[in-house]
C-alpha cells in the first residue's frame, strides 16, 4: 500500500532546475520515482516546477530567476506553514531545505526526516545541530557526517539517476570534461593546469554565479587565453548526456569535502571515466581502477590521464546501474520512511 509523503524543496530553483542545481534535480529524480512506484506524493516547491506529484506552488516561480525577489526567506516561510498547516494528511514529510523547520517541528509532531544536502563543516552549525540533537536525519554519505558526527542519522543514502536518462556509450571521445560551477574550491584551475600539461583539449561546462565573477575575471580568464580550452558556459540537463558523453574523461579536481560530487555517477551513466582529487564523498562514490582513479595531487592527476582507456566504459555504466539509479534511491527512502512511520505509531499509546 502506497504511502502518503510530503515533499519540501527549496525555493532558489525550480523542481527540475532549468540548468544548475543538484539538491532540486535530486528532489525531482525521487519525487517522480515515487510516483511511478505508487505512493501520493506532494511537492511543495516553486510554481514553475514540472511534476506528476500534487504541486503546492509556494511561489510563482524560481526565486533565482525572479528578479523582483528581494528575500527568499520569506517564501519559505510562507511554504513552511502551508506544510504545518496540512501535516495531518501526510504519513511523513521529507524535507530538503536544511533546519528551517526545526523549531516547528519541536511544536508539532509529525513523522518527518530531512536529508542534509550541503557541507556541514561549518562551526555555526554544531550548537545549532547540539541544541535539535533529535531530529532525524540523512546523509548523503558517510564523509558528509564528519563534523557532526552525534546528529540523529537514520542513515545514508546515495543520490540516483533516472537509469534512462543519459546514454551509454561505447567508445571514447577526445576530449577532457569539467562540468560544475565556477568557484575556487571546485578549482577549474586545476583541470585547466591538467589538459595542458597532456595537450588535450578541455570542454568546461560550467556556471558563473554573480558573486563568483571577480574569481572568474581575475583568476580562470587569464587561464583560458592561449589554451586548448572551450568555455562552453552554462548547460541545460538535455545537453550533458552528449557533453559528457562524449568526453574521454570527466575532471573532478575539487578543494573541498565534497558532500557527494552528481557529476560523477553522470559521468558514470554515459560510460566516462572521472578522473577526481580524494575529498569527501569521492572514494565512496569513486571505484578506483573501475570507474576511474583517485588523485592526491596535479602530478598524480596528469598521471591518470594516459591510462584511462585501460579502463572499461562498460563498467562504468555497470557500477552505475547498481549502485546510483533513482530506482535504487527511491527504495532506500522508502525503508526508511517506513521505519520511522512505524516507529512513532507505536509511541503513540505512550503519549497518550
Amino acid at each position: 500500500m502506497g504511502m502518503r509523503i510530503a515533499r519540501v524543496a527549496p525555493l532558489h530553483e525550480s523542481v527540475p532546475p532549468k540548468y544548475y542545481g543538484g539538491t532540486e534535480r535530486v528532489v525531482s529524480y525521487l519525487t517522480e520515482e515515487l510516483v511511478r512506484q505508487g505512493h501520493e506524493v506532494t511537492l511543495f516547491a516553486s510554481g514553475d516546477s514540472e511534476t506528476k506529484a500534487r504541486l503546492v506552488a509556494a511561489c510563482p516561480r524560481s526565486l533565482r530567476l525572479d528578479k523582483h525577489c528581494q528575500n527568499q526567506m520569506a517564501h519559505h516561510f510562507v511554504m513552511l506553514e502551508r506544510v504545518f498547516r496540512r501535516a495531518d494528511d501526510f504519513d511523513i514529510v521529507h524535507f530538503h531545505i536544511d533546519y528551517l523547520h526545526f523549531p516547528l517541528n519541536r511544536r508539532q509532531p509529525i513523522t518527518h526526516v530531512t536529508t542534509l544536502h550541503g557541507r556541514l563543516a561549518c562551526p555555526d552549525l554544531v550548537p545549532l545541530y547540539q541544541e535539535f540533537c533529535d531530529m532525524p536525519v540523512i546523509s548523503i554519505s558517510n564523509g558528509q557526517r564528519e563534523p557532526l558526527p552525534w546528529a540523529n542519522w537514520q542513515a545514508t543514502v546515495y543520490h540516483g539517476l533516472p537509469a534512462e536518462m543519459y546514454r551509454f556509450r561505447a567508445e571514447p571521445g577526445n576530449y577532457l570534461a569539467f562540468l560544475g560551477r565556477v568557484f575556487p574550491e571546485k578549482r577549474v584551475d586545476r583541470a585547466i593546469e591538467i589538459a595542458r600539461q597532456v595537450g588535450m583539449p578541455l570542454k568546461i561546462a560550467a556556471k558563473v554565479d554573480r558573486v563568483d565573477k571577480d574569481y572568474f575575471d581575475s583568476v580562470i580568464a587569464p587561464l583560458l587565453r592561449n589554451s586548448p580550452v572551450e568555455f562552453v558556459g552554462e548547460i541545460g540537463e538535455g545537453e550533458k548526456d552528449e557533453f559528457l558523453g562524449n568526453a574521454y574523461a570527466l575532471l573532478f579536481p575539487i578543494d573541498w569535502p565534497e558532500p557527494f560530487g552528481l557529476v560523477m555517477i553522470e559521468a558514470m551513466a554515459c560510460g566516462t571515466p572521472v578522473i577526481a582529487y580524494r575529498g569527501g564523498a569521492v572514494p565512496e562514490v569513486m571505484e578506483e581502477g573501475h570507474t576511474g582513479f583517485v588523485v592526491e595531487g596535479l602530478d598524480d592527476a596528469i598521471e591518470a590521464v594516459r591510462p584511462v582507456p585501460e579502463l572499461s566504459r562498460k563498467r562504468c555504466r555497470e557500477v552505475f546501474e547498481q549502485r546510483f539509479t533513482a530506482t535504487r534511491m527511491a527504495h532506500d527512502y522508502v525503508q526508511i520512511f517506513e521505519r520511522l512511520i512505524n516507529t512513532n505509531q507505536e509511541k503513540l499509546p505512550e503519549a497518550a
